[in-house]
C-alpha cells in the first residue's frame, strides 16, 4: 500500500513542478504575483521626450458670435402695422422699405396743423393793423400832449394802448413759429409711418405681424421692437474674459475662435475693443466684455447667438524647452528622497512643495525637480532640471496623480522596464 502513495505523491510533486515551470515560462506566474502583491505590481506609463519649440501662451474665454452691425428697428409713433414687405432671413437693402404704418391720423393732424398756422397767420394780420392804428394814436396824442391840449393821462392811456397792440404782435408771430414747429413735427411723425433699411443686411428677427399696434417706448417702458436687422458678412465674438485674465490682453492680438456648430473649422480672429468696466455674472464671476472681430469666409454663415470659445495668444516664447503641462506635478518636499533634494539646484526650500517630473530608471520611477515657466492649453515650459532627449512619464494622468518615487513603472506597451541612461535624479 505504502508504494502505491509513495507513486501518487511522486506523481503529484512532478505535476506541480510542471505546472510551475509553465507558469513560469509562460509568465502567468509573473502576472498573478503582480496581481495580488502590491510591491511586485508594475506600472505601465506612457513617456514623452522632452523638446525644443515654441510656446504660445494664450487666455481662454467663452461667448457669443453676434453681428458688428446691428439694429433694433422700432416704432418713433404709435400706430398700427399696415404692411410688412419682408420676412425674417430675407437680405434687405439699404433704404429698403421695412414696415409701413397706419398714418391717416397723423395725416389728420397734419392737417389739423396746417389749418392753425392759416388761423395764426390771420391773427398775426389783424395784430398787425391793430399795431398800426396804435401807433398813429400814440404819435398823435404825442404831440397834443407837448402842446398841452391834452392832459397827461390821456397821452399816457395812448401809450399803454401802443405798448400792448406790439406785446399782441409778438404773441401773434411766436404763435406763426410753434404752428409751424407744430407743422414739422406732424409731418415728420407721418414720415415715421413708414421705416427703411438704414444697410443692407439680413432681418434676423421678426416680433410683429400685420395688423399689430406698435407702441413708441418711455423712460420705464420699452417700446415695441418690430424687427431685427444685422449685417451678418462681418461677425464678432463677445467675450467674456475673467477679470484675472485680462491684464495681458491687447488690441490686435491674434485669436483662434472654436465655434460650437462648426466643430471641425476653427476660426481666426483678432482682438479689438476691450471692455473698460468691470462686470459681474448672475454667478458672481467678474469679467471683462472683449469683443473679438472674426475672419469669416464668405461661403460660411455664421448666425448671430451662436456659442463658442476662443484662445487669445497673448505672448509666444521661441525655442523653449517644453514637455506635456500634465506630466509636471507637485509634491511635498520631505516626501521626495533625500538623494534628490540634498544639494538641487532647482529646489526653492522656502516652499513645502516642489515641482517634480518623473523619469524610469532601472525599472523605477524617478523626480525631477524642475523649474517651470509659462504654459498654454498643452504644454508647459521648463526653465531648469531637464534637457531636451530625456523621456519623461506624461501619463496616464490618474496613475500621476498618486506617481511615488521608486514606484515600479515600464513603458506600456513592452515587456521590459524602460530606463533613461546617464541621467541622475538629483540633477
Amino acid at each position: 500500500m505504502w508504494k502505491w502513495i509513495l507513486i501518487v505523491l511522486l506523481t503529484l510533486i512532478a505535476c506541480l513542478m510542471g505546472l510551475g515551470y509553465w507558469l513560469s515560462a509562460s509568465g502567468q506566474l509573473e502576472a498573478f504575483r503582480q496581481k495580488y502583491d502590491p510591491g511586485a505590481k508594475i506600472d505601465e506609463v506612457r513617456l514623452t521626450e522632452v523638446k525644443r519649440g515654441d510656446l504660445v501662451r494664450t487666455v481662454s474665454a467663452p461667448g457669443q458670435v453676434e453681428p458688428k452691425t446691428k439694429v433694433e428697428i422700432s416704432a418713433q409713433v404709435s400706430a398700427r402695422i399696415i404692411a410688412l414687405p419682408f420676412r425674417e432671413g430675407q437680405t434687405v437693402k439699404n433704404d429698403d422699405v421695412l414696415v409701413r404704418l397706419d398714418g391717416r391720423d397723423l395725416a389728420a393732424l397734419l392737417d389739423s396743423a396746417k389749418a392753425q398756422l392759416r388761423s395764426e397767420e390771420a391773427r398775426l394780420e389783424g395784430a398787425q393793423a391793430a399795431l398800426i392804428s396804435a401807433q398813429l394814436e400814440f404819435n398823435r396824442r404825442k404831440e397834443l400832449s407837448a402842446t398841452k391840449d391834452i392832459s397827461r393821462a390821456e397821452y399816457e392811456g395812448a401809450e399803454v394802448e401802443f405798448k400792448q397792440a406790439q406785446s399782441r404782435l409778438s404773441v401773434a408771430e411766436r404763435s406763426i413759429d410753434i404752428a409751424r414747429a407744430n407743422i414739422q413735427r406732424a409731418e415728420k411723425d407721418l414720415e415715421n409711418t413708414v421705416i427703411k433699411a438704414p444697410f443692407d443686411g439680413v432681418i434676423t428677427k421678426l416680433n410683429a405681424e400685420v395688423g399689430e399696434t406698435v407702441v413708441i417706448g418711455t423712460l420705464n417702458n420699452a417700446g415695441s421692437v418690430i424687427m431685427e436687422v444685422a449685417d451678418l458678412t462681418v461677425m464678432l465674438l463677445k467675450t467674456r474674459i475673467d477679470e484675472a485674465n485680462i491684464a495681458p490682453v491687447k488690441d490686435g492680438q491674434r485669436a483662434r475662435v472654436y465655434v460650437n456648430a462648426y466643430p471641425e473649422f476653427p476660426f481666426t480672429g483678432t482682438v479689438g475693443h476691450i471692455g473698460l468696466k468691470r462686470q459681474v455674472d448672475n454667478d458672481g464671476t467678474a469679467y471683462f466684455e472683449t469683443d473679438i472681430l472674426i475672419d469669416k469666409p464668405a461661403e460660411i454663415m455664421l448666425r448671430s447667438g451662436l456659442t463658442a470659445n476662443t484662445d487669445i495668444q497673448v505672448e509666444t516664447f521661441r525655442d523653449v524647452i517644453k514637455l506635456p503641462s500634465q506630466a509636471v506635478l507637485d509634491r511635498a518636499t520631505e516626501d521626495l528622497p533625500r538623494a534628490v533634494v540634498e544639494g538641487n539646484a532647482q529646489l526653492d526650500r522656502s516652499k513645502k512643495f516642489a515641482r517634480v517630473v518623473f523619469a524610469i530608471e532601472s525599472g523605477k520611477a524617478v523626480p525631477y525637480i524642475v523649474k517651470t515657466g509659462a504654459s498654454d492649453l498643452t504644454d508647459t515650459i521648463v526653465t531648469g532640471g531637464l534637457t531636451p532627449g530625456m523621456m519623461v512619464i506624461s501619463g496616464p494622468f490618474k496613475l500621476l496623480e498618486k506617481l511615488k518615487a521608486d514606484q515600479k513603472v515600464k513603458e506600456a506597451g513592452t515587456k521590459t522596464e524602460a530606463a533613461l541612461p546617464a541621467q541622475s535624479g538629483s540633477n
